[in-house]
């Protein structure tokens, strides 16, 4: 499966993902030819032909840089639906991205999704009511507890995500940063992106590419 059908796919897989929603950074990597001053102007885009996935990343991202002071802009404009990437057009389309002022490129990508299957085990509960009532014979005590005793283990299916951040520099299209982030169960779209978003714009303040 193409790595842009699999970033499309996530968006339909996280509306029957099981519980314990998380996501977190998993690592980061800063280049040798990161730049000493911050970036101000980040150019976004999510490398997906599912537009839905594509616009809700790019907006939320855009959103939590803006936040800080640092204008992003996402790539609609000039990366338009259906757009092929080839020699041809490479020139025309970085000149645009500098001529809006960018002066980094930043990439989302899904680089791969796992499923685990694990065992919930179940559970035994005690309930000590004394002498007399229910304990005064057998039957009786067996048939009230015997529903509520135990309640079965079952398996679970919990389902990973793993998507690639990388950072370009507009003037020498070199990578200069990259990071990697694990979601388990994500329990919707717009909650995944907003936490997604959050935490790689805290990686970038972190790791120096952006100030805070």
């Amino acid at each position: 499966m193409k790595k842009s059908s699999l970033f499309g796919a996530l968006l339909v897989l996280i509306m029957v993902s099981g519980c314990a929603p998380s996501t977190k950074i998993l690592g980061s990597w800063t280049g040798p030819d990161t730049p000493a001053e911050p970036y101000n102007n980040i150019f976004v885009t999510a490398i997906t032909e599912n537009l839905v996935a594509r616009q809700t990343i790019e907006n939320d991202i855009d959103a939590m840089l803006q936040a800080r002071g640092v204008t992003a802009s996402s790539s609609f404009d000039i990366i338009p639906p259906g757009f092929k990437a080839t020699e041809d057009n490479k020139a025309a389309t970085v000149k645009a991205i500098k001529d809006g002022g960018s002066d980094a490129i930043m990439t989302v990508a899904l680089l791969d999704q796992t499923s685990e299957t694990r065992y919930v085990p179940g559970s035994t509960s005690y309930y000590p009511m004394g002498f007399g009532g229910y304990y005064g014979n057998f039957y009786g005590y067996y048939s009230y507890y015997n529903p509520v005793m135990y309640n079965p283990g079952y398996y679970a299916t919990d389902k990973n995500y793993y998507l690639e951040i990388n950072l370009y520099d507009v003037d020498t299209q070199k990578l200069v940063w990259s990071a990697q982030s694990e979601s388990t169960n994500p329990s919707s779209v717009e909650t995944f992106s907003k936490s997604f978003s959050e935490l790689v714009v805290t990686q970038m303040i972190k790791d120096g590419l952006i100030s805070q």
